[in-house]
């Protein structure tokens, strides 16, 4: 694998509007953000909603309007949490799938994230799963643990390949609580991924996000970035947009002689059905 996919995390549901007045939290915002990430370099792009009153929210309007806009204004894969908050119930994470996205997350196991849990026990990964294959729309396995491994393995046992035949999984480093954003416990993770993993990314919590960037991309996979997880630039320089970080990104891998993919591999790379409008 020469070219990076980059998938931009714009918002998430932990920073708060009023403290980070630069996040993407209204309809208008995410679409110009959308637009100048897919410019940067980006080819996936990974949504969390807000509210009117910019608190997160998994309502199905809102999330229909969000994909349908974004998808009509760029050609980026549109990717739903079904993580929603901490605190989204497992029955109302399941409806994320009725707006239709080209891809869903679908994290591998509870972990302890900072104060909270995040909770996925293995029948909710399971019923996510079938729905997934079922709606024909491309799982993200996003594994915060090294256990997590062993569960994504687990579910391809028990459900076969995904819709698109493809397995590609997130490795989400440095979340307090969770595996470490370190070389040392990215290759690990690497190391245990089942056969049936055709492509991998990774992330990087706060100050880990530039060191899983280059060891992602000295081991051959691919990149998350965002708001979502790192609102700092450099030491006392906060993020003003998304595209900043997109950008920095695909220098990045330009560098490391592994160009920005565009979003037609990336649909190749992934086995995304086209749900675009001809």
């Amino acid at each position: 694998m020469t070219a990076t996919l980059i998938t931009v995390a714009p918002t998430g549901a932990e920073h708060d509007k009023a403290d980070l007045p630069q996040l993407p939290t209204t309809l208008e915002e995410l679409v110009e953000t959308a637009r100048r990430c897919e410019a940067a370099g980006a080819a996936m792009i990974h949504l969390h909603i807000r509210d009117a009153e910019h608190r997160p929210t998994l309502d199905t309007g809102r999330l229909s309007a969000a994909v349908e806009a974004i998808r009509s204004e760029t050609d980026l894969i549109v990717q739903l949490s079904t993580g929603g908050s901490v605190h989204d119930p497992l029955e109302t994470r399941l409806t994320v799938l009725d707006a239709e996205p080209d891809s869903c997350s679908l994290t591998c196991g509870t972990t302890n994230f900072g104060d909270d849990v995040f909770l996925n026990p293995m029948g909710f990964m399971s019923d996510l799963y079938v729905q997934a294959q079922e709606r024909e729309v491309v799982p993200e396995f996003e594994l915060f643990e090294l256990g997590h491994v062993a569960a994504l393995a687990r579910l391809i046992e028990r459900h076969g390949l995904p819709f698109g035949g493809k397995v590609h999984v997130d490795f989400v480093t440095g979340v307090p609580g969770a595996m470490p954003g370190t070389t040392a416990a990215l290759l690990a993770g690497v190391a245990m991924l089942p056969p049936e993993v055709t492509s991998w990314s990774a992330t990087g919590i706060g100050r880990t996000h530039l060191p899983i960037m280059a060891a992602a991309l000295s081991a051959g996979g691919h990149l998350r970035v965002g708001m979502e997880d790192n609102i700092m630039y450099a030491r006392g320089q906060q993020v003003q947009h998304n595209d900043e970080l997109v950008a920095r990104a695909a220098e990045f891998a330009a560098l490391m002689q592994r160009p920005a993919m565009s979003t037609s591999e990336a649909r190749e790379l992934l086995g995304i059905k086209d749900r675009r409008a001809r």
